[in-house]
């Protein structure tokens, strides 16, 4: 940064690039707590697939990771769209190549593809439909029982459908480096340290956390359940960025980060969506980079089964 900008005029100088270029910021629940704020719209994917899809912004500054900005870029074609660092990736993207999984989908003629909105384009590109964790059951359970599918790229995800569907659905080997973390022990004992505090935990932690969950969904549906309900302490198994607006809904409850296996942690942070700071967000507007950028072809393939998800979604009402 040329400017030595910080704190409020920092915040004063991102609302004033973002009137002068006509731009949207939309971020994950993932994010810093002073990125969200600084958000026009703070949602999950689904969410912000959502509203990419309509905004009338001229460019679209996707704080979270890179498969995000490739979803709002496929959507919004003839929109810039921006993210504030290029590096912020996604473990669970990463574990899905998409060489590897389109040979494993020809190994396997007359499935269904059903992938997770955390690929990149170009395994969206070898899909029938993206779902997300807010609609996976719902997409799941429109496609006939006997429906052959193949759910890529997470494996707890897909086990946690498989579950509570009764599909057996076959399942591409990949997770979330966040989610597999959570450590079963330490939850429990958590637990007898806040005996009134109920379980929330999102369907890509392991099959033994969301057995003693008290309730299992997206960060957008553990978010409302938890401003919903009237108990008064939540352990969240998250990314704990989730916790800034559980918090800002819900100033007078309790809310205890899950901790993972790693014993100097507290908490669970996705290391790819905390690359994204203030300072790059400023920088990301002023300069508009880094764009993100789909080829065209991948595009043309991967926006039918985004486009599909949407459509099943408002038509399921999510």
């Amino acid at each position: 940064m040329s400017e030595n900008l910080s704190g409020i005029h920092l915040k004063d100088a991102i609302v004033s690039l973002k009137k002068e270029k006509n731009a949207v910021i939309l971020a994950h629940y993932y994010q810093t707590g002073e990125i969200q704020d600084m958000a026009d719209y703070v949602g999950d994917s689904l969410a912000l697939a959502q509203w990419a899809s309509k905004t009338a912004a001229d460019v679209i500054v996707l704080c979270g990771v890179h498969f995000m900005g490739e979803t709002a870029k496929i959507l919004s074609p003839d929109k810039k769209v921006l993210v504030p660092d290029l590096n912020a990736g996604c473990s669970l993207a990463d574990s899905c190549p998409a060489e590897e999984f389109e040979k494993f989908v020809k190994e396997h003629p007359g499935y269904t593809v059903i992938s997770y909105v955390n690929t990149t384009a170009a395994v969206k590109a070898l899909t029938d439909v993206v779902v997300t964790s807010t609609n996976a059951k719902q997409i799941v359970d429109s496609f006939p029982k006997d429906t052959p599918i193949i759910f890529g790229p997470d494996r707890n995800l897909g086990n946690y459908i498989n579950s509570i569907t009764g599909r057996n659905m076959l399942l591409w080997d990949g997770a979330c480096h966040v989610h597999e973390q959570f450590s079963l022990e330490k939850i429990i004992a958590l637990k007898a340290t806040y005996p009134q505090a109920l379980i929330l935990a999102h369907p890509e932690c392991k099959a033994p956390v969301l057995k003693i969950a008290d309730y299992v969904g997206s960060t957008a549906a553990l978010l409302k359940y938890a401003t919903a309900s009237p108990v008064q302490e939540f352990i969240v198994a998250t990314e704990s960025g989730i916790l800034h607006e559980m918090q800002k809904k819900n100033p007078a409850k309790t809310f205890i980060p899950a901790p993972p296996n790693d014993s100097t942690c507290a908490c669970n942070e996705c290391n790819f969506m905390r690359l994204n700071t203030m300072e790059k967000l400023y920088n990301c507007l002023k300069y508009e980079i880094p764009e993100i950028f789909v080829d065209k072809k991948v595009a043309e393939k991967a926006v039918k089964p985004i486009r599909k998800m949407l459509e099943l979604s408002e038509k399921l009402g999510l």
